[in-house]
């Protein structure tokens, strides 16, 4: 059984080690673990990094956005022989050690498992940000048909599979595409909770949670219309 953990990045110099340093090096049920590292077009020391800490690499050369470079990471890791595959990101919100849990179910049978960030926990959202969060989860659900609490978490654990399956095309969110896909495919999807690491960095995908709210609907609605 061959484990690959994909981190797309772009400029993470800082916190790429703490991810990848953190990832357990035995986990039960799995043979091999490997690491993939897309840097997608990077001004930094992320490349450097990456290479410094022995990971693979697919390296693009111009910024192509997280949609895009998570599908070259799913499409690298399929290539690679992988079994299971896990998506975090490399600004280090997400936990390593959590990865066992996440991918217990894909060991199970199941072939999507989302990671519940719980919102309502975290200190660093404002309570309008967790209202937004619960409420777009809430829309998404509807809209998609796949139960989960957090839809737009990116720590995600994915069969061999639905990943071979997996095609994005939203240029704003593979989180909410895949689950559409999960649906279209009658994939077994699943959850669990997850506590998540103290924010090191404001987000690059939206200036502020207007932005994000409308960028969020706009992509739900022309998904919704492509797989009607």
């Amino acid at each position: 059984m061959k484990l690959i953990i994909q981190i797309p990045c772009h400029n993470e110099e800082n916190t790429l080690h703490l991810v990848v340093q953190s990832i357990p090096k035995n986990i039960k049920g799995v043979d091999e673990i490997e690491v993939l590292v897309i840097d997608d077009g990077s001004d930094d020391r992320t490349l450097d990094v990456a290479e410094a800490l022995e990971t693979h690499i697919i390296d693009l050369p111009f910024k192509s956005g997280l949609a895009a470079a998570f599908q070259r990471g799913i499409d690298g890791s399929v290539g690679m022989g992988a079994d299971v595959i896990v998506n975090t990101d490399g600004d280090n919100q997400y936990r390593s050690e959590d990865i066992p849990r996440l991918i217990q179910p894909i060991l199970e049978g199941y072939d999507l498992v989302v990671a519940d960030r719980q919102t309502d926990l975290i200190d660093e959202f404002s309570p309008l940000k967790k209202f937004l969060q619960k409420f777009g989860s809430w829309v998404a659900r509807k809209m998609t048909g796949v139960e989960v609490t957090d839809a737009v978490s990116g720590f995600r654990a994915y069969s061999r599979k639905f990943a071979a399956r997996i095609k994005i095309s939203s240029k704003f969110s593979h989180t909410l595409e895949t689950l559409f896909l999960a649906k279209k495919y009658g994939e077994r999807v699943t959850e669990i909770k997850v506590r998540t690491n103290p924010k090191m960095r404001e987000s690059r995908l939206f200036k502020n949670i207007g932005e994000h709210v409308l960028k969020s609907g706009l992509a739900l609605i022309r998904l919704k219309w492509k797989y009607r």
